[in-house]
């Protein structure tokens, strides 16, 4: 539990959290990239509304996500999808027990939008304002229609970052292990690019890889100390494997297989080794790729040793707003400064 105090006229502070006493409704905002997002979550686990505007087809014609048009569009969103959590919820803001928003990481002019809104939304209502790092956030997807406690082993896999995560409890976490240069979701994206597949190239990979055979070749397994994972080396076997063909037909979904399995067998091995040397019974996976089907599979293998393993449902793998006040319930290395910035970087 944590006491948060009220932003402008009141200066009694709020309790939120599993031990306050009483119901919290929590309406958070999540802008961090290419999804404008707003959802009211009570007590961190049961979701009330749930809205997001994805931008994904503007950006499919760059080939990626364009930060200036990602901001826009977040500001053409934003009243749009607060009003409509509003009303799929049937509340008023006065019945809000505080406000959340996205510091980062993320892109800059994205985060500004979604961040004020919801530093806007306290102060107009006297309402406690929470700060969440989207990180976090995905882990907190987890909570979600679930009874997940910790400590647990976490397997945090997104387009920027890829880490193994000691939790302990819900504000101890300890990044144990992580990328040293690609995160996963970044590989995909570019082994994906590097066969001609559409933006964005992650689902697509994987939807082919389950046609293709995963061991028609052989690709390399980076060998990195502990825990951290290398992903640029696999990238460029995958590079060399295309030029080997000199202009023939790929042989896409063979290629799209084998890389996937070499992925997914690295972060299962990790995941593995983390769980028996820390004596948790529990492994939870977050984070955008955390919806690929091999991986999925490869960790939930892991029920079959006995150990209880979580991932958020496909909605809540992607940017959404519901882990984000999830995550300000559970007051996970959050914020309560309403002057807090955003950051880029984690």
């Amino acid at each position: 539990m944590k006491m948060i105090k009220n932003t402008l006229f009141t200066e009694k502070p709020v309790e939120i959290g599993p031990e306050s006493g009483y119901d919290n409704y929590i309406m958070a905002i999540e802008s961090s990239c290419d999804e404008t997002a707003c959802a009211i979550v009570k007590n961190g686990r049961e979701v009330i509304s749930n809205v997001v505007a994805s931008q994904i087809k503007t950006h499919e014609k760059y080939g990626g996500v364009i930060p200036e048009i990602a901001a826009r569009e977040h500001l053409e969103s934003i009243n749009v999808v607060i009003e409509e959590a509003f009303k799929q919820a049937n509340m008023k803001p006065e019945e809000i027990t505080a406000f959340a928003g996205t510091v980062g990481p993320g892109l800059v002019g994205c985060l500004l939008v979604g961040l004020n809104a919801a530093k806007t939304l306290a102060l107009v209502y006297d309402k406690p304002f929470i700060g969440v790092n989207h990180l976090n956030a995905h882990l907190c997807g987890n909570y979600i229609d679930t009874d997940l406690k910790p400590p647990y082993i976490a397997l945090l896999i997104s387009g920027g970052h890829t880490q193994i995560i000691d939790v302990k409890s819900y504000s101890e976490q300890t990044i144990i292990g992580e990328t040293i240069d690609d995160a996963v979701g970044e590989a995909y994206d570019k082994v994906a690019r590097l066969i001609g597949l559409p933006y964005p190239g992650g689902p697509v990979l994987d939807k082919l890889a389950k046609e293709g055979n995963p061991h028609a070749y052989k690709l390399p397994e980076a060998k990195v100390d502990g825990y951290n994972f290398s992903f640029s080396g696999l990238k460029t076997a995958v590079l060399r494997l295309v030029k080997s063909f000199d202009g023939q037909e790929l042989p896409v979904n063979d290629i799209c297989a084998s890389f996937q399995e070499c992925v997914s067998s690295t972060l299962y091995k990790k995941v593995k080794k983390a769980l028996e040397e820390s004596g948790y019974k529990q492994v939870v996976i977050a984070g955008g790729v955390a919806a690929n089907s091999e991986i999925r599979k490869k960790i939930f293998s892991l029920e079959n040793e006995g150990y209880r393993v979580n991932a958020p449902l496909m909605k809540y793998c992607t940017d959404n707003a519901a882990m984000v006040a999830s995550c300000a319930y559970f007051n996970t290395n959050t914020f309560d400064d309403i002057d807090v910035e955003v950051f880029s970087r984690a």
